[in-house]
């Protein structure tokens, strides 16, 4: 039996609360979900082809991410090392914001190395093409702009349970 009342919506206090989450934290979460789903799909040989060649790091993994992105295990881990930091950090609502704009910063400066290591010939401690570099410095500055525009201000009690002019209720500004 439980020993909380219920409130008079039916809901309990807790799933007010749970629902009350900001636009930053929703942002953090699913670029920590898109690293999370970057890193484990590195590491499927049916969607990197070349994947008996890949390497622990430096520019000698012949693996390709949907024959495209070049990997090795490094940045695959990277990869999902990040999604479970943004996964982590979107509980705070500051923390997500945070992770947002130093993540993205990184990976956009990763994607610059990776673009001129391809063109210079020397890809150092990662396997690096011109694609791989895109895509990190897109992911990159994706992140940046996400923190610069996405709210960390909480929503109202009653807008998280779904009453005012956000919910089902017809109640709201438009009487």
């Amino acid at each position: 039996m439980n020993s909380r009342p219920m409130s008079t919506t039916g809901h309990h206090w807790y799933e007010a609360e749970r629902r009350r989450t900001t636009a930053a934290q929703v942002g953090a979460t699913v670029i920590g979900w898109t690293f999370l789903l970057l890193g484990v799909a590195g590491f499927v040989p049916a969607l990197t082809p070349g994947f008996s060649s890949i390497t622990f790091a430096g520019t000698d993994s012949g693996a390709e991410l949907f024959g495209v992105f070049a990997v090795s295990i490094l940045g695959n881990l990277v990869h999902l090392a990040a999604g479970v930091l943004g996964l982590v950090m979107s509980w705070m609502v500051t923390a997500s914001r945070r992770y947002l704009l130093v993540g993205g910063v990184l990976f956009a400066l990763l994607g610059l190395y990776g673009i001129l290591a391809d063109a210079i010939g020397d890809g150092g401690f990662l396997p690096s093409n011109v694609w791989t570099g895109v895509l990190h410095l897109a992911l990159g500055v994706l992140m940046i702009v996400l923190a610069a525009v996405l709210s960390t201000k909480l929503p109202r009690e009653s807008e998280a349970r779904g009453e005012g002019d956000f919910g089902e209720t017809g109640r709201g500004a438009a009487r």
